[in-house]
């Protein structure tokens, strides 16, 4: 007679019914870091397609104020931010102006950063044509590296490296991020990105903005001047590198990225990019020091200037150099008639700091 085998009790049942919820639940944790590190893979891949996209090999190897080249790894560094006024509508990518222009200086010790805005009317010598005009107009004289002499020549600093990027990276990475929060000092209409007039109306007060708005900020200088628009240019950008760097921004990245790499030129290549990540080692406390440059309006006859303040001008330059960690390198070289151009008055003054 065959033996039959005893149908498993209830008890039994319940037991291996808590064990199974007890495997899945010590799982979780296994499976979501292997989507994490999935996820952080893909986009550590696709950063490294984007950017090495946007490479752009300059002539220079290294700025002539410097005596060897750069490790971002290291030394203490600089980067020239420009944002141009060209777009597909415009079709003026060959001959745009720099609508804003920052330059951030970078201190490693200290994981500080001097983020200087540089009014885009500063009437200053233009070494491409050889001659003062206005400083945004330097890009469309000769592109970003005609830019980069020009801040150096003002400044008295290297400028090691430059990202260019163009109304369309802002709107897409401050969409991309689902907005920002800002401060709106006024209630105002601006046209957007594709020039369409008083397309933007935003109110006074603290809001959250998206792309198009976010932009109509940064460039209206209706109701002021450009000293304050610039200010406003330094507090959006507080804002996006706050709401990226947050947790809740994790699973924005690969739009980000997407935005940027279409929109941006650098001479920066990935490896350097990825240094400044300790930087952020902070997370949101970064240390980001703002500053601009002081002057006055000049109007001398039909077109209107921003006149810098030589003194003011002077603090500026020390204060970058100090922070760089570099010496005056006009000042050192005061004999050398390259840093003498006639007509310079920026130069011949800052030669005699």
């Amino acid at each position: 007679m065959t033996k039959k085998t005893a149908a498993p009790s209830r008890i039994m049942r319940r037991k291996k019914r808590k064990l199974r919820k007890r495997a899945f639940f010590v799982l979780i944790p296994f499976l979501a870091l292997f989507a994490v590190a999935g996820y952080a893979g893909y986009l550590y891949f696709k950063a490294e397609t984007v950017f090495s996209d946007s490479y752009v090999e300059e002539e220079r190897e290294k700025s002539p104020l410097r005596d060897a080249e750069v490790n971002p790894e290291i030394d203490n560094v600089s980067i020239l931010i420009m944002g141009v006024d060209s777009n597909d509508h415009r079709d003026n990518a060959g001959s745009a102006r720099t609508d804003s222009l920052m330059l951030a200086t970078f201190n490693k010790d200290e994981k500080s950063v001097n983020l200087l805005s540089i009014p885009r009317d500063s009437l200053v010598y233009i070494p491409e044509i050889g001659r003062e005009d206005k400083i945004n107009h330097a890009h469309a004289y000769g592109g970003p590296t005609a830019t980069i002499e020009t801040v150096e020549n003002l400044l008295d600093i290297p400028v090691d490296y430059y990202a260019k990027v163009n109304f369309h990276a802002f709107v897409d990475v401050v969409d991309a991020l689902n907005g920002i929060t800002v401060d709106v000092p006024y209630e105002f209409k601006e046209s957007n990105s594709m020039d369409k007039r008083d397309a933007i109306h935003l109110y006074e007060g603290n809001q959250k903005v998206n792309g198009e708005e976010a932009l109509a900020l940064a460039r209206t200088r209706k109701l002021d001047n450009d000293i304050e628009r610039g200010k406003r240019q330094q507090e959006i950008m507080s804002a996006v590198i706050k709401k990226a760097a947050s947790v809740n921004s994790l699973l924005n990245y690969d739009d980000v990225l997407t935005a940027v790499g279409d929109n941006m030129t650098t001479n920066m290549t990935f490896s350097d990019m990825k240094t400044f990540i300790s930087y952020g080692s902070k997370g949101t406390n970064l240390d980001i020091n703002t500053h601009t440059l002081q002057g006055y309006d000049h109007q001398p006859g039909s077109t209107y200037y921003w006149a810098l303040d030589q003194q003011a001008l002077t603090e500026t330059k020390s204060l970058l150099q100090q922070h760089l960690e570099i010496s005056n390198p006009v000042a050192e070289n005061s004999s050398n008639d390259e840093y003498a151009e006639p007509g310079n008055e920026n130069t011949v003054e800052s030669a005699s700091y």
